[in-house]
């Protein structure tokens, strides 16, 4: 039977004498094929064009499905072909052309009477042109295929094979079957768009065709298996027939073809056979030893092998289609399942030598500036000084915060035991502590690195190469500590300590890695901010946030951006804190970070927004979203405190709202404006209960630290009947440029109801109007929601109706009435009311709801207050027309 590329048959054999060799039948004859054959009709298609091209070469690996692809689009054609499978016997030009005019005779071709090669020499020019003519003038045209010509090591054939093709010229289509490329002049062909060419790449199976030939063997795999198959096998068709074969007879097929052993299967033997043992020694060395890399170069594998003789290998092996593949730019890799192989031979064979090529390959790879490489090499060679080293030098340390390789370096680090003691060493496991929030023990690998770093100069020069680097790369940990530490002087310390390594750098590695400054930044700035020095720390965050743009920043840029949109909203203005955070995501989402890796302050400070628009839906959302994100340091913790703690009292939870805030934040020194919006949500409480003076005492301490303190204290007096003192706070409001909408709504309102509360219609009615214009532009309906049922009357009338309509109320248009506007009732004001409804008694109140008859009667108080009402069946009318009951 003839050879094929398909399964590992042994090469037909050949005497000399074509005419009397017993093997005739097979070398003259279509291949068969199997039943399981998969016929590929991309392929075949592709193969079609060899009818209008006279020259098809289908070059591909051993195994690749070179033979019966040609066999079965040939057995398809309709007509007879001319079909020649070589070896090596077939080496002198006498005995290939004898071979080929008996193919061509078995054919029908028209060749009679042309003879032969004649005695023992060569094949004369004239028996070649007598050939090329009788091609040219016949009927019809011929179809030649050569199957196995690479095992053609003539030159001399190729020229002669040319000429004739050339000269037979539309009589003769040539299709050759080869594993490397004939010595023809191809690029003529090319050039000339005379050639159909099917190669390694389009021979390789896809997901869909593996699926239909597991079908085949009958076996079932569904496409997302077929593909992780495809994957290692690259395709592969002897090795997918092979492993399909080995499936059969294993008791979980499906689990078979995903976990099979490759250095221990059918496939290692045809590979090992087919292609290794056909290589000379050095060869074979090379290709074990460079078995250990996802690829190389000619002096990476000349480094492994400890000779110069890899450029003419690897280019012989490429050529050959020796399972090398050339990614260009002189780097190589071998076939993912021929490594896979390659690799369990050498362990098999010198399992000592495995930790010492990775040593090498670590060691070219790092003089020659590829760090992914060489960490994974270093650390596969159990050299964890040596890797952790090289890791601090390049100061790439910053790349475990920046959300691209942060998995993979933290994951290559995990092996690194405790034996491992140099202060690089430290220094990345306290980067990865502070990975994981773990600030108590990598302020511990700090002190270790920094006591070593400083204690002996001359013993870090030895061991760190780069001293400056690994001080400058301690600086930035600790810039990122004290942030996670809530420790202001702290990040200044280290960011000043950074500034003044970076002078001692090569300025190449700052260039190389822009992360290191935008972190440092991005920690400053939020430590600037968790102090309440908002300007400094806009300043910080700005520089990131406008800075370098590219993937290695991403991360910083986000989480700058996120800071950004905090600190507009604790200003007041909700707009500019809404496109931050929008901006702060798209950062990310640009260079697909992992999810993971993506901090939830942004998402937080949107659901803050919400809650003030009233948009409670959307706010939950946006909180349910940050529910797995860990807070990694005090801003987000307090963040996260704050947008939970206001989108419950907005429900009317005011206890969970008050615990929402409870306990504080845990950080170095007190965050003013932490403190004061926890302050708020216990002054709303307060006031949401009917206990106003006790909202005002709540809120003395802050209340001139930030002007929406000061706007809490005035309602909380304001609601307990001190005007004077409400309007006194109100008017240092605004005198700051950076106080916005949020706050100027709030205040406005507040001003409204005194001048409400004094007589003054008009007044507050031109002060609602200031309230109203300010607050549709940023869509403020929370403020209106909790600013009291007096407010009512004043939106149903013109003009102040018109400012309301389409956002806060319904429009001028509408047939239905204005709905009066009433401060939210709580929880247990919801549930006094729902049993005044049902005619129950103050008593028999407090005992259904478990609580004292004093405090059923301060809840009712407080519930006819928002609903403007002073009797029970009135606050049953009004809560069952705005829908409360």
């Amino acid at each position: 039977m003839a050879a094929s590329d398909d399964t590992p048959y042994e090469p037909s054999v050949s005497h000399v004498d074509p005419l009397g060799d017993p093997f005739l039948r097979t070398r003259f004859a279509l291949p068969a094929r199997p039943a399981t054959f998969l016929r590929r009709e991309r392929l075949v298609e592709h193969l079609d064009q060899a009818l209008r091209t006279p020259l098809t070469m289908v070059n591909g690996a051993a195994g690749a499905g070179k033979t019966l692809l040609v066999a079965d689009w040939a057995a398809g054609l309709g007509q007879p072909v001319a079909w020649l499978t070589l070896d090596a016997a077939i080496q002198s030009p006498r005995m290939f052309w004898a071979h080929l005019l008996q193919a061509l005779r078995l054919s029908g071709a028209p060749v009679a009477g042309i003879g032969g090669p004649a005695g023992t020499g060569g094949v004369g020019r004239t028996l070649l042109a007598r050939l090329a003519a009788r091609l040219a003038e016949g009927e019809r045209v011929v179809t030649v295929v050569l199957d196995e010509y690479d095992r053609i090591s003539a030159p001399e054939i190729s020229r002669q094979l040319e000429f004739v093709l050339h000269h037979a010229g539309p009589g003769l289509r040539l299709v050759i079957v080869t594993r490397t490329e004939p010595l023809l002049p191809l690029h003529r062909y090319r050039a000339a768009g005379a050639m159909t060419e099917i190669r390694n790449a389009e021979l390789a199976f896809t997901p869909e065709e593996t699926v239909a030939l597991l079908e085949r063997h009958g076996l079932r795999l569904p496409v997302p298996a077929a593909d992780a198959l495809v994957d290692r096998t690259g395709g592969w068709a002897a090795g997918l027939r092979l492993c399909a074969l080995a499936a059969r007879h294993a008791p979980d097929p499906e689990a078979y073809l995903k976990e099979f052993e490759a250095g221990h299967s059918t496939v290692a033997d045809f590979l090992l056979a087919e292609v290794l043992e056909r290589q000379p020694p050095p060869t074979q060395d090379l290709l074990l030893r460079v078995s250990v890399l996802e690829r190389f170069c000619v002096g990476l594998a000349d480094a492994l092998t400890g000779r110069a003789d890899a450029e003419s290998i690897l280019a012989g092996l490429h050529r050959e289609n020796a399972f090398v593949e050339d990614l260009g730019h002189s780097w190589y890799r071998l076939h993912p399942l021929f490594r896979e192989i390659l690799r369990a031979h050498l362990r098999e064979r010198s399992a000592e030598l495995e930790p010492e090529l990775h040593l090498r390959a670590a060691r070219w790879l790092g003089r020659s500036g590829l760090l992914p490489e060489m960490l994974a090499h270093g650390a596969a060679a159990g050299e964890w000084d040596f890797t952790a080293r090289a890791f601090v030098d390049d100061l790439a340390i910053g790349q475990l915060f920046t959300g691209l390789r942060s998995d993979d370096l933290a994951e290559l680090f995990s092996g690194m035991g405790p034996g491992t003691t140099s202060p690089a060493a430290d220094l990345v496991r306290a980067a990865r502590d502070l990975s994981r929030c773990d600030l108590d023990h990598a302020l511990a690998h700090l002190h270790h690195a920094e006591e070593r770093l400083t204690s002996d100069a001359a013993e870090t020069a030895e061991t760190s190469g780069t001293p400056a680097a690994a001080r400058l790369s301690c600086a930035l940990l600790q810039a990122l500590a004290a942030r996670q530490a809530g420790s202001p002087r702290r990040a200044e310390q280290a960011v000043r300590t950074a500034r003044e390594l970076e002078e001692e750098v090569p300025a190449y590695l700052l260039r190389k890695h822009p992360e290191l400054s935008a972190l440092l930044l991005t920690h400053l700035g939020s430590t600037r901010l968790w102090a309440g020095r908002f300007a400094e720390a806009r300043d910080a965050l700005t520089a990131v946030a406008d800075g370098t743009a590219g993937a290695a920043t991403a991360l910083p840029r986000e989480e700058s951006l996120e800071h950004l949109a905090l600190l507009d909203y604790l200003d007041g203005w909700p707009t500019r804190a809404e496109h931050q955070a929008a901006a702060a995501m798209t950062e990310t989402e640009r260079f697909s970070l992992p999810q993971e890796s993506v901090s939830a302050l942004g998402r937080l400070v949107l659901a803050a927004v919400a809650v003030d628009r009233n948009e409670l839906a959307e706010a939950q959302a946006l909180l349910d979203q940050t529910r797995d994100c860990a807070a990694r340091d005090p801003v987000t913790a307090a963040g996260r405190s704050i947008a939970t703690a206001r989108l419950l009292l907005a429900r009317g939870r005011t206890r969970a709202a008050l615990a929402a805030t409870e306990p504080a934040v845990t950080a170095d020194v007190v965050s003013p404006w932490e403190r004061g919006q926890a302050a708020l949500v216990a002054s709303a409480a307060h006031l949401a209960e009917g206990r106003p003076d006790e909202a005002a005492q709540v809120l003395a301490p802050v209340t001139g630290e930030q002007p929406t303190c000061a706007v809490g204290a005035a309602r909380a007096h304001l609601a307990a009947g001190d005007p004077d003192t409400a309007l006194k706070l109100l008017d240092v409001i605004g005198g700051e440029t950076r106080t916005g909408p949020a706050v100027l709504v709030r205040a406005m309102l507040l001003r409204a109801q005194a001048a409400h509360t004094a007589g003054d219609a008009a007044g507050a009615r031109r002060l609602l109007a200031r309230a109203l214009t300010e607050a549709r532009r940023e869509r403020l309906r929370l403020p209106f929601l909790e600013a009291g049922a007096w407010l009512g009357p004043y939106l149903a009338g013109e003009p102040l109706r018109g400012l309301a309509a389409g956002w806060l109320a319904p429009g001028s248009d509408s047939s239905e009435p204005a709905p009066l506007m009433v401060e939210r009732l709580s929880g247990r004001e919801h549930d006094v009311l729902e049993r005044l409804a049902q005619m129950m008694s103050t008593e028999d109140i407090a005992a259904d709801l478990y609580v004292s008859v004093n405090t059923v009667k301060t809840h009712l108080k407080s519930v006819y207050r928002k609903l403007s009402v002073n009797r029970r069946g009135d606050a049953v009318r009004r809560a069952r027309e705005l829908h409360l009951l």
